[in-house]
């Protein structure tokens, strides 16, 4: 691959962005080093950086870097976007959480931002390699950012499960595209379509090894996406990480394997959608079913929430079967509906646990009566994440099962929605519990809420609101977005 030195600095512009956010996470790290400082301090700075990097993002102008190894397109302007507020709230929700660690409370935030600046290089990936390393620098951030709290055995246990299961994954995936690479003898994304296309008019098929190069870079990316039947490491990591860390896994870390996992299969795939498109299909398939009826026995509420998870990535990846615009754009708006919905409800149950110290369902119990506020809050992200309406989740399904209906996919559809009925049972029994406890069954002292975790949660309930009543902005920025990648 030759790349000019005008190509290499002339559009260096572009990467500003993502090298401003990892100077800031050094600074983080200095501060934390040359003195004692407030939990508050840092967060303010981490939330500073991540404003600079927001503003940043949205005036740079778009176009390539490095030959095409780093694309700043609307596709990639979008995820950063979701990316960078996902890291907001967790800045945000993590004030608590860090105040009570013994110790290396700076480096938590800093580590926050490191993992960010690697999902902003994935989504601009245009070459494997580089986008495998981009994913390995935030893969290993969540590694340690999971096993933060060494005082709590089952944070310890979520890093150990979460470090070996990650690496047996990232294996998997560099074995796909090695195997893709051995096909085209190329690494770059758009290079591997043409490669591709050049195999089929000269073999009249595609060659087995792409199938097993398939599989295997569907299993790294279900890995990833924690898509079912590679979704082992999901409930026991969201379980044990801190609360803040594992509502940031939930969004940021899929927004970007998800775009990730679009250009590769839409844009050096794509041509050979008949070997990956039922592949796809099932696992969406398996998620939403597994995922349901697996939160339905849950007693714990991040883990619960972590099934959830699984089953949103299913209807999420119903739009991705359609491989068109209308698809890609649906999918990116039912991951800006899931943003606001999901950290909202993982927010709400870092502020119950500050309190009562308590992840269990049960415990929720008379909280409409011990915490008002705060039961309704989680009411409105529960509700939305099952799709009732004027909540932006509505929006979102009915987006995403529109379109696969409009491609024939009516079986998939049909799964969506049975399913979907299963998940309100699971959401409206947190709510039960909430609003309807049996008498003399629960505490009655209050559970305040910081103006803090006030403020985040009025941030993420308007989101939900406006995307839900008003959504036809938030779709066309999706639509545009698509555009610019897939012509």
């Amino acid at each position: 691959m030759d790349i000019s030195l005008a190509e290499i600095y002339g559009n260096l512009n572009l990467v500003i962005p993502e090298v401003v956010l990892f100077l800031f996470a050094c600074l983080i790290f200095t501060l934390a080093v040359t003195g004692k400082r407030s939990a508050g301090m840092l967060a303010g700075w981490s939330f500073f950086a991540l404003a600079v990097t927001m503003v940043l993002v949205l005036v740079i102008g778009r176009g390539t870097a490095f030959g095409v190894m780093f694309l700043a397109d609307g596709f990639a302007l979008i995820f950063k976007i979701i990316i960078l507020v996902s890291a907001m709230f967790a800045v945000g929700s993590s004030v608590g959480t860090v105040g009570r660690l013994p110790a290396h409370r700076g480096e938590y935030f800093g580590i926050i931002l490191l993992s960010a600046v690697g999902m902003m290089f994935m989504v601009s990936a245009g070459e494997l390699l580089s986008m495998f390393v981009a994913l390995e620098l935030s893969t290993v951030s969540l590694f340690v950012l999971a096993a933060y709290d060494k005082r709590n055995t089952k944070s310890a246990e979520a890093g150990l499960k979460f470090v070996i299961l990650g690496a047996v994954s990232s294996a998997v995936l560099l074995y796909g595209i090695a195997l893709l690479y051995g096909l085209t003898g190329t690494t770059q994304i758009a290079a591997i379509k043409k490669g591709l296309q050049e195999l089929y008019f000269l073999t009249g098929g595609f060659p087995r090894g792409l199938f097993v190069a398939v599989i295997l870079l569907a299993a790294g990316f279900g890995f990833k996406l924690a898509l079912v039947p590679f979704h082992m490491w999901a409930p026991d990591v969201y379980e044990g990480a801190p609360t803040p860390i594992t509502a940031y896994l939930s969004v940021a870390s899929k927004a970007a394997a998800l775009a990730v996992f679009l250009r590769v299969f839409f844009g050096g795939l794509i041509n050979a959608q008949e070997v990956w498109l039922p592949v796809i299909a099932v696992l969406a398939a398996l998620a939403m079913i597994v995922g349901n009826i697996t939160a339905v026995v849950q007693k714990n509420i991040k883990r619960m929430l972590a099934y959830s998870s699984i089953a949103h990535i299913g209807y999420i990846l119903i739009a991705v079967v359609a491989t068109n615009v209308r698809g890609v754009s649906s999918m990116m708006m039912y991951v800006m509906v899931y943003l606001f919905a999901n950290m909202g409800a993982f927010i709400c149950a870092i502020a119950f646990s500050q309190k009562t110290g308590s992840d269990q369902i049960a415990d929720y119990a008379g909280l409409s009566r011990r915490s008002p506020g705060l039961a309704a809050f989680l009411s409105i992200f529960l509700l939305s994440l099952a799709g009732i309406p004027p909540l932006a989740g509505f929006v979102g399904k009915y987006y995403v099962f529109l379109v696969a209906i409009e491609q024939g996919y009516l079986w998939l559809v049909m799964i969506g929605v049975l399913t979907s009925v299963v998940a309100l049972f699971y959401y409206a029994y947190v709510i039960w519990c909430m609003y309807f406890p049996k008498e003399g069954d629960y505490p009655t002292d209050t559970v305040p809420v910081s103006p803090l975790l006030r403020l985040v949660l009025s941030v993420a309930v308007v989101g939900v609101f406006i995307m839900g009543i008003y959504p036809r902005p938030f779709l066309d920025f999706a639509i545009n977005a698509a555009r610019t990648f897939l012509p």
